[in-house]
């Protein structure tokens, strides 16, 4: 039942206003008859953006209620005149070995059908968000490289994040809030350089939700803050003045 909406800004030259939105929305389920996570991520540029660069993302993602292990995940991307589809399915153990079964399709190299490698560590983007948010925060050193694996399209990444520490920040429109932040390693491609990291804050309570992430682009830098939330299983206790 939780739901949380951002409003994504973008800054370049003289342009410093929001082009877009976000939603993610988590529910419950159940996949051959296990209780599962269901996790939807849509993204879009506002209509007056979509005149110059329109976005839409599609990001669904399936994971087990018990130990949230990615089971299916599928993407449906389309940005200005690129689009990518993927549908993975998780296979583990079994004949041939833990791998995703994925179904690939970018408007670059067309359709293709893949194996992918698969262990205990490797996620898609909404379920390794959702992992990132429990682990155990008194684990991770502040300033230390911790690595994490991610599916996307054809390929596997290995990556890292960095907890950067304690701050109490100002967001737009929400308010004063106590926050931890994190670094994370970006893939160098068709939007990101790979030579600076997303920063990200989250709340400092039991929730974990980013309010607030800022990315370096291949031209300017894209940021987005949380604007709505419903459905937290804990008060968003770290909000000290709206």
């Amino acid at each position: 039942g939780e739901k949380m909406s951002f409003s994504i800004h973008y800054e370049w030259g003289v342009i410093d206003s929001d082009v877009g939105w976000a939603n993610v929305v988590l529910d419950t389920l159940r996949v051959n008859g296990v209780k599962s996570f269901h996790c939807s991520v849509y993204g879009s540029t506002t209509r007056l953006y979509d005149l110059f660069f329109p976005v839409r993302e599609n990001f669904q993602s399936w994971f087990s209620y018990d130990g949230l292990r990615p089971l299916r995940f599928t993407r449906d991307t389309h940005e200005g005149k690129y689009t990518a589809r993927n549908t993975y399915v998780y296979r583990r153990d079994g004949f041939s070995g833990s791998h995703i079964m994925a179904d690939v399709y970018t408007s670059s190299r067309g359709d293709r059908s893949l194996e992918l490698p698969l262990d205990d560590c490797t996620f898609d983007l909404p379920s390794l968000f959702f992992f990132a948010r429990n682990m155990d925060f008194d684990a991770v050193v502040q300033d230390v490289k911790y690595p994490m694996t991610f599916a996307i399209d054809d390929d596997v990444y290995n990556v890292y994040f960095i907890m950067r520490g304690r701050e109490t920040i100002k967001v737009r429109g929400l308010g004063t809030v106590r926050t931890v932040k994190f670094s994370a390693k970006l893939i160098s491609g068709n939007v990101f350089t790979g030579e600076e990291d997303l920063s990200v804050w989250i709340t400092d309570d039991e929730n974990r939700i980013p309010v607030l992430f800022e990315a370096p682009i291949l031209v300017g830098v894209a940021s987005g803050r949380l604007t709505s939330w419903s459905g937290l299983k804990h008060p968003f206790s770290s909000l000290v003045k709206k």
